[in-house]
């Protein structure tokens, strides 16, 4: 089958079809008469379509939630271990978050230092959790767009 190509002009029934629908003229530029005669929504798939966003954005989240959690170990100081190994993500897909954190009691002390001097902070007083956050918003950008992309 030939693949039709825009005409670069809407006709009146494309007019008529996209102003019914709450489309712009944009959205319909190309169709022609015969493209919109008769057409009807068979089945509507929204609630399908929304369940597989939603799908892909909590696969999303896992992955950047790995991602971080690496990049964090990668950037904590290690003595015995402990504080690194602790390094966890946690997911909330209701409202679409991914945490990255530790339970153990020091940590904060290692992310923002103390004013004892006991603890200057990790990675120059950087922290180790905040930068895996902040420094690579590239790389989960793109971890969302090829979820969404396979949704």
């Amino acid at each position: 089958m030939a693949k039709k190509t825009p005409r670069g002009k809407v006709t009146s029934s494309g007019a008529a079809y996209a102003e019914a629908r709450g489309l712009s003229k944009n959205q319909v530029k190309g169709l022609t008469n015969s493209d919109i005669e008769g057409l009807e929504i068979v089945e509507d798939n929204t609630a399908q379509v929304i369940a597989a966003l939603d799908t892909a954005y909590v696969r999303a989240l896992e992955k950047i939630g790995l991602a971080a959690e690496g990049y964090a170990k990668k950037l904590c100081p290690v003595d015995t271990g402990r504080l690194r190994n602790s390094i966890t993500h946690t997911i909330y897909g209701d409202d679409l978050s991914a945490y990255i954190g530790t339970n153990v009691e020091y940590g904060p002390y290692i992310e923002l230092g103390s004013s004892k001097n006991k603890y200057k902070g990790a990675n120059g007083g950087r922290g180790y959790l905040r930068p895996a956050a902040n420094d690579h918003k590239d790389a989960y950008r793109k971890i969302v767009e090829s979820e969404l992309k396979n949704a």
